[in-house]
C-alpha cells in the first residue's frame, strides 16, 4: 500500500488579489524547476491542507495549492459575491500566469473534480492530464441525493442534519440551508454552517469515527467556507449550462486521465463516475471496493499515490 509523502513546508507563497473583493491564497512546494501539478481542493469552500503537498514526489513535482475564492487562507472568508464557476477558472489562469506556468497537470477530488474538468474543457491547450477522484459533477440529481438521498445510508446523521431545521421547512432543506448559512449575522450562519459540515463530514469516510468526525468539526473557518460555498453553487447549478460538464468532455478527450471512485462514496455517489467514463472511455478508471469518498481511506489513497507516480510519464 502506498502512503502519503513526508510533509513539506513550501519555498514560495503568496496572496493574489483577483478582484475588488476577492484574494487567494497560494503556495508552492517540491521542486521548482519540476513538473508543474495544481491540487484543487474539494467543498466547494473547504480549502487546502498541509497534506495536500503530500500525494505529490516532492523531487519531481512543482507542487501548486491555492485555495479557491471564500475558502481556507483566501479573503474575505466565506465570502460568495463574485464567486463562480467561471470566476474561479479566471483565477487559475490568472496564478498560472502569475507563476510562470505553460501547463501543468490538475488534481481535484470531489468538488475539486468538478472545477478540474470545467477548467481543462475552457483551457485543453493548458493540461498536460488530470488526476480525478470521487467524481461530482453538480447535476440536479447529485444535489437532491445530497439533501435527501442519503439519509438512506446514514439515517442518524440525515436526521440531525433534518431537524436542525423547523418542520415548516424541511420540504427544501437546500432552501433552508441557504437562507441560514448566508445570513449576515453570525449567531445566525455559525451554527447553521456547523450543521451543515457535520452532515457531510459525518458521511465523508469509509468508517467515519465520531471522535474523528467531531475533532474537525471544530474548524470554524472550513465549516463557514464549505457550507456557505456549498448552497450558493448547487442553488445555481454551479454557474454552468445543465450537463454542460459532460457535453463538452470531447474537448479534453485527448487528455490523459485517471479517475479513482470508491463503491462506497455516499457523497458523490459512484453512478456520476460511470456516466463521465462512458463519455470519456480513454480515460483510466479504477473502482475502489473498499473505498468511500475522503482522499485518505486506504484503497482511495493507495490508488491515488499511484496516480501520481505514473502521471511522471506524461508529455
Amino acid at each position: 500500500m502506498q502512503t502519503l509523502f513526508p510533509p513539506i513546508e513550501p519555498y514560495d507563497s503568496g496572496m493574489l488579489q483577483v478582484d475588488e473583493i476577492h484574494t487567494i491564497y497560494w503556495e508552492q512546494s517540491g521542486n521548482p524547476q519540476g513538473v508543474p501539478v495544481v491540487f484543487l481542493h474539494g467543498g466547494p469552500g473547504y480549502g487546502a491542507s498541509p497534506k495536500s503537498r503530500q500525494f505529490f514526489d516532492p523531487a519531481h513535482y512543482r507542487i501548486v495549492v491555492f485555495d479557491q475564492r471564500g475558502a481556507g487562507r483566501s479573503q474575505p472568508l466565506g465570502e460568495m459575491k463574485n464567486n463562480t464557476t467561471p470566476l474561479l477558472i479566471e483565477d487559475m489562469e490568472k496564478l498560472r500566469i502569475l507563476l510562470g506556468i505553460d501547463k501543468w497537470i490538475l488534481f481535484g477530488g470531489s468538488w475539486g473534480s468538478t472545477l478540474a474538468l470545467a477548467y481543462a474543457e475552457h483551457h485543453p491547450s493548458r493540461c498536460v492530464g488530470l488526476i480525478l477522484r470521487g467524481i461530482f459533477l453538480c447535476r440536479p440529481q447529485e444535489i437532491k441525493w445530497f439533501f435527501n438521498g442519503m439519509k438512506n445510508i446514514f439515517p442518524e446523521v440525515w436526521d440531525r442534519f433534518a431537524n436542525y431545521i423547523p418542520l415548516a421547512e424541511r420540504g427544501n432543506l437546500l432552501a433552508a440551508y441557504s437562507k441560514r448559512n448566508l445570513d449576515s449575522n453570525p449567531e445566525v450562519y455559525l451554527p447553521a454552517c456547523k450543521e451543515y459540515f457535520r452532515y457531510e463530514l459525518s458521511q465523508s469516510m469509509l468508517d467515519p469515527a465520531p471522535e474523528t468526525v467531531e475533532e474537525i468539526c471544530k474548524d470554524e473557518g472550513a465549516a463557514i467556507g464549505l457550507a456557505r460555498a456549498e448552497v450558493h453553487y448547487f442553488s445555481n447549478n454551479i454557474f454552468l449550462e445543465e450537463n454542460q460538464l459532460l457535453k463538452d468532455i470531447h474537448k479534453i478527450r485527448h487528455l490523459p486521465c485517471i479517475i479513482v471512485h470508491g463503491r462506497y462514496d455516499v457523497v458523490c455517489p459512484i453512478i456520476t463516475a460511470f456516466d463521465l467514463i462512458k463519455e470519456w472511455p480513454e480515460a483510466e478508471f479504477h473502482l475502489i471496493q473498499l473505498g468511500g469518498h475522503s482522499a485518505l481511506d486506504p484503497g482511495i489513497l493507495n490508488a491515488l499515490m499511484r496516480a501520481t507516480e505514473k502521471a511522471k510519464n506524461w508529455k
